[in-house]
């Protein structure tokens, strides 16, 4: 499901009765989803949340006992190891499955509502922030099932939690609250299901990032980083003196000043 309110656009994972278990179709959908709310002006933040009370089980099961009992179909072999197009301008790293969002130019958060198990474990790492409800957990599950560190976790997981409790949690395969992956900085907040509820309360919030900064700023910023990965130092450094000359040449800086200034709410345009 997608919507749009506040500056925030919502993509729902809409399988509710099997705890939103990915799919192909869901992946095809989610990546129009995104791309459609990259397009979107009215769209300054993207939400990526599940319907009912789980965020993604991982993998459909059914797929998996297929393949366990059937063997590996060519199609499906191939559909696992085809890559996307490729896009001038962006890196290669941030043009594989999953990894596309970071190359998205807004920021994407992802709303964990419960259960993020195997792949609905690696695609919130490759969102820009991962808010939790109290009840959400979480488990790489990988090795309990034969399988491997799938697309790119084996990367991505140490640089957010740290090599020690990546091997951990890809080791042991164990379950974590929401609490535990607040204290391992694998969520940036967790969020109570009572009072305004956890998608209320997850809105409010991206409302107001949208609202509250620039959205040229939040753009470049997330390049920024993300580039900067990829960086020495000296090339970081040269890409912000750039980025900055750029950024004082702006509409958004001179809104920035002059909300300030003028003591009233920005209003940003996002040039």
């Amino acid at each position: 499901m997608y919507e749009v309110a506040d500056g925030v656009a919502t993509i729902t994972l809409n399988r509710p009765d099997k705890l939103n278990a990915w799919t192909a179709t869901m992946e095809q959908e989610v990546r129009s989803a995104v791309e459609e709310a990259e397009r979107d002006e009215n769209a300054r933040v993207i939400v990526l949340t599940g319907a009912g009370r789980g965020f993604c089980a991982g993998a459909d099961m059914s797929l998996l006992n297929t393949v366990a009992t059937q063997g590996l179909p060519q199609d499906v072999a191939q559909r696992i190891q085809s890559g996307d197009a490729a896009q001038e301008g962006q890196l290669p790293d941030f043009q594989r499955k999953y990894s596309y969002f970071l190359g998205v130019a807004k920021p994407v958060i992802a709303a964990i509502n419960g259960p993020a198990v195997g792949l609905g474990f690696v695609i919130p790492l490759y969102c820009d922030l991962r808010w939790a409800a109290e009840n959400a957990r979480f488990s790489t599950v990988f090795a309990q099932r034969g399988l491997i560190a799938e697309y790119g976790i084996a990367w991505m997981l140490p640089r957010i939690v740290g090599l020690p409790d990546a091997i951990d949690l890809l080791f042991s395969a164990r379950t974590i609250t929401a609490s535990e992956a607040l204290d391992l900085r694998l969520v940036n907040r967790v969020f109570p299901q009572d009072g305004v509820g956890f998608g209320a309360a997850v809105h409010d919030q991206a409302a107001k990032l949208a609202s509250s900064v620039s959205p040229r700023s939040l753009g470049v910023i997330k390049r920024q980083v993300y580039t900067g990965m990829f960086q020495t130092l000296a090339e970081s450094f040269d890409l912000s003196v750039v980025e900055l000359v750029a950024s004082l040449q702006s509409q958004d800086f001179k809104e920035g000043v002059a909300h300030f200034l003028e003591k009233r709410p920005p209003k940003f345009s996002g040039r």
